[in-house]
């Protein structure tokens, strides 16, 4: 139980960002799944998104990426990227209903065995994956075959939000630490033990290094390959790709990336993003922002490993 000391600070406006969210999410969730997860993905389309000004930082993005593209190509791109996003963010506050949608979804992919087989010789492994499809899904389809996956989240900046966003996390699956130097020594010691866990590395890191990510500069972080190699782990990419009825998953993991330093083992991960991202534009958070590395020359890639 909280005391008063636990509860999270912020400015006002904030807190009443936090209220509408919270009072919309309960609204919602008094509806059932199927209808709940296409309402909050037209919300953020039709109302939210272009209000909070996401559709317009999307547009920003994609004229820097896609300079040829036409401005109503990248209106219905935007549309359909803000009803990922409601998708997404209602699922993750729905994790059972979540679970019980991806029962009986298959793992796919060259990383299968591997993971089988580090899983039995008792092999850490870190996996990696971008804000693309929903990126819980993957976890929540492996803890149902058996795996114990843990994580490490970046928190919100709306401490208000984050009191709640958490939860969403933490009440399942493995252990999961909020991002931080506490937080990094306890996911590190879950790897040392021998356990698994997954890191996004999809977003703008000031402490990061310069790689290109799908033709700009972007500053990222290694921590995960920097993982990979302290605790010999296997650094594994998953995906959970967004089906076309809306709700349910392909779950994807990939080849293993090759042990060598973790600025390669990075850049590798980067490109097997782009090539989810280049298949399924409007299932990634185009939303971030991403590139603000002002010019920095980016660190070349190896050619793109087989997945």
């Amino acid at each position: 139980m909280k005391n008063e000391d636990d509860a999270p600070e912020g400015s006002r406006a904030e807190w009443l960002t936090d209220r509408a969210l919270r009072a919309l999410l309960w609204g919602l969730k008094k509806m059932p799944y199927d209808r709940r997860v296409p309402m909050m993905g037209r919300a953020l389309r039709r109302a939210i998104g272009p209000l909070a000004g996401f559709r317009r930082r999307i547009d920003t993005n994609l004229q820097l990426i896609k300079p040829d593209m036409s401005a109503s190509d990248r209106h219905i791109l935007a549309g359909d990227v803000l009803d990922n996003f409601g998708r997404t963010l209602i699922e993750n506050y729905s994790q059972r209903d979540l679970a019980a949608r991806l029962k009986n979804t298959p793992l796919q992919g060259a990383g299968v065995s591997p993971l089988a087989e580090a899983s039995k010789d008792g092999r850490p492994v870190v996996f990696v994956t971008g804000h693309f499809g929903n990126h819980e899904a993957p976890r929540h389809v492996l803890s149902q075959a058996g795996y114990t996956v843990g994580g490490l989240f970046r928190p919100m900046r709306n401490a208000f939000v984050n009191d709640h966003y958490a939860q969403t996390m933490t009440s399942w699956g493995g252990p999961v630490f909020s991002q931080g130097r506490r937080g990094t020594i306890g996911f590190a010691r879950h790897l040392a033990k021998g356990g698994m866990g997954t890191l996004l590395f999809d977003v703008h890191t000031v402490s990061g290094v310069p790689i290109a990510f799908l033709g700009q500069t972007a500053l990222t972080a290694t921590s995960a390959a920097e993982l990979a190699l302290k605790f010999d782990a296997l650094m594994i990419p998953y995906f959970g790709v967004r089906r076309p009825d809306g709700l349910s998953f392909d779950i994807h993991v990939e080849q293993p990336i090759a042990q060598s330093d973790a600025v390669t083992m990075t850049g590798d991960a980067t490109a097997r993003l782009e090539a989810r991202i280049a298949q399924n534009p409007g299932q990634w958070f185009w939303i971030h922002r991403r590139w603000k590395a002002g010019g920095v020359n980016p660190v070349e890639r190896p050619p793109e490993q087989d997945r």
